[in-house]
């Protein structure tokens, strides 16, 4: 009774050690995604895929420049469609190659280069500052200022007016809006003819960011100066060159010392 029990014993943790062998090798079959490449040109598959009589894939770009004919058993390829691995392609999805900078978008196998051009991760943003050369995603620039630049910037919010004072000589003025998580740079420019004030926002052209537009004001011994702009700019980098667009200007005649004294405020416009 006791070799049969011990046979027994022995044949449970056989057929434990099988499954979890089978789970494994089915696990790293999962991961191994190289099945999913064409066996030609080993770039992903991207639909339509297509197969010889005897199964074999060639992807589309590769079909002609083989003259459709297969490089294993030089049977037509080209005209017969592989369903079965197209709807495997289609079922899978990988995370974003810009996951580890924050994107949390996944993406079909062999569509990675599709989204990676449309991905706001994919274009790294320069911290405004000059002595800093800090580079990330735009989402990750708010929380750098916070963490990093606890005293140069100040928060605002957008569809408010708000005081900026800014001496000429610092060139640069960072503003943060906490609702939208968005650096805003607003910038001056001395030069013979007057003053250049320019606002730009450090992120990428991308529809997710939204739409804004500044109106900026200047009040000098009762006379008052306003400029209103339909777009603010977005920048990966700010520029130390004079804007050729969207700045008000204001005459060396209204200037009083070197401390700018306006009023800001910044618009988030309704998406179309």
């Amino acid at each position: 009774m006791e070799c049969a029990a011990s046979d027994a014993n022995d044949l449970s943790s056989i057929h434990l050690h099988k499954r979890q062998q089978t789970k494994d090798e089915t696990r790293s079959a999962m991961l191994d995604l190289d099945f999913l490449d064409c066996p030609i040109c080993i770039e992903p598959f991207t639909v339509p895929i297509f197969q010889c009589d005897n199964g074999h894939l060639a992807c589309a770009s590769c079909c002609p420049k083989l003259s459709n004919k297969c490089p294993t058993c030089t049977l037509p390829v080209g005209h017969i469609r592989s369903r079965a691995m197209e709807s495997v392609l289609e079922s899978i999805f990988i995370p974003c190659p810009n996951a580890k900078l924050g994107c949390t978008t996944n993406v079909s196998y062999g569509k990675q280069s599709i989204h990676e051009k449309e991905c706001s991760f994919s274009l790294l943003c320069s911290c405004p500052l000059q002595d800093c050369n800090y580079t990330s995603s735009y989402s990750n620039m708010y929380r750098h200022f916070i963490s990093d630049h606890q005293n140069k910037y100040m928060l605002f919010c957008c569809d408010t007016f708000a005081n900026v004072r800014m001496n000429i000589s610092d060139k640069i003025l960072i503003r943060v809006e906490y609702e939208v998580s968005l650096v805003f740079a607003v910038q001056c420019f001395k030069e013979p003819c007057g003053v250049y004030v320019t606002v730009s926002c450090i992120a990428p052209s991308f529809q997710e960011v939204g739409k804004f537009s500044y109106h900026l004001s200047y009040t000098v011994d009762g006379h008052t100066m306003t400029y209103e702009s339909p777009k603010v700019k977005k920048v990966l980098k700010v520029s130390y060159q004079i804007p050729e667009e969207s700045f008000m200007l204001i005459p060396h005649s209204l200037l009083r010392g070197e401390i700018l004294d306006m009023k800001l405020c910044i618009k988030k416009l309704r998406q179309e």
